[in-house]
């Protein structure tokens, strides 16, 4: 299988070197993708298209946004796939794009399963690694050039609604503090398992993470500084207590 990333320095094609990984348990994958040691044993580079200037990256970023197919990505993949004679199905993240592709290129396209999604996170993990001559600060230095570039092209389209951008700096706090509480829950979901009693006892979300990671295991809490993290002594004396009867399972 191919796998097609796009980053701000240009297009990448990654070939699946281990098969197992696409019916393996997808919470395992990334276990094969620690060092860039392992990831080079998964995966090898295939192709890489770096892009001419931001303006050149800028083009691509909205045809990709959109889902088209413009002409430095069909050029990339005539040249690599078809004109190669490669007859292994293409990964892509977007479902729209893959549609186009299939379309314009006859490059069939795989069904974007779990798997395909932590193989393509963990390559996104040591891409600078797996792509020779790819500077992590370079690629770091683009995306801030990208990012902003994209921003200005896309305030053009509406210079004169002047309220666009309190608008959605608005709607994107409301965003992060859906996704914080969604973390917030998950945590103490999982590390509930461990130590249930300690939810009730720090009741503020960042204080319980902060406590979390500070401790660790529970049975840290007797030697551990709570103070440092911001918790109360009051507060830190009833974790301490609480761990020490806890009913939580082992980790």
């Amino acid at each position: 299988m191919l796998l097609l990333l796009e980053t701000p320095a240009g297009y990448s094609l990654f070939s699946v070197k281990n098969k197992k990984l696409l019916k393996a348990d997808a919470d395992s994958i990334y276990d094969n993708f620690k060092s860039i040691t392992d990831a080079q044993r998964q995966v090898s580079l295939t192709a890489f298209s770096k892009f001419a200037d931001t303006k050149a990256a800028m083009e691509a970023c909205t045809e990709l946004t959109e889902g088209t197919v413009g002409k430095s990505l069909k050029k990339f993949l005539k040249k690599n796939i078809v004109d190669a004679e490669l007859s292994e199905n293409l990964a892509v993240l977007d479902k729209q794009l893959g549609v186009n592709i299939n379309k314009k290129l006859g490059i069939e396209v795989a069904v974007l399963s779990e798997n395909v999604k932590e193989i393509m996170r963990g390559v996104r993990l040591h891409l600078t690694d797996l792509i020779d001559g790819l500077d992590e600060q370079e690629v770091k230095a683009m995306s801030l050039g990208l990012a902003h570039t994209l921003s200005r092209f896309k305030l053009k389209f509406s210079p004169d609604k002047v309220d666009t951008m309190i608008i959605q700096a608005v709607g994107l706090l409301d965003d992060l503090d859906k996704e914080l509480n969604n973390f917030a829950m998950r945590l103490r979901e999982w590390y509930g398992w461990h130590f249930p009693e300690m939810g009730k006892i720090v009741t503020e979300n960042l204080a319980y993470a902060k406590v979390v990671k500070h401790m660790g295991l529970k049975t840290k809490a007797k030697d551990t500084e709570f103070s440092e993290v911001g918790v109360p002594d009051e507060i830190a004396a009833e974790v301490k207590s609480a761990a020490e009867t806890s009913m939580g399972t082992e980790i």
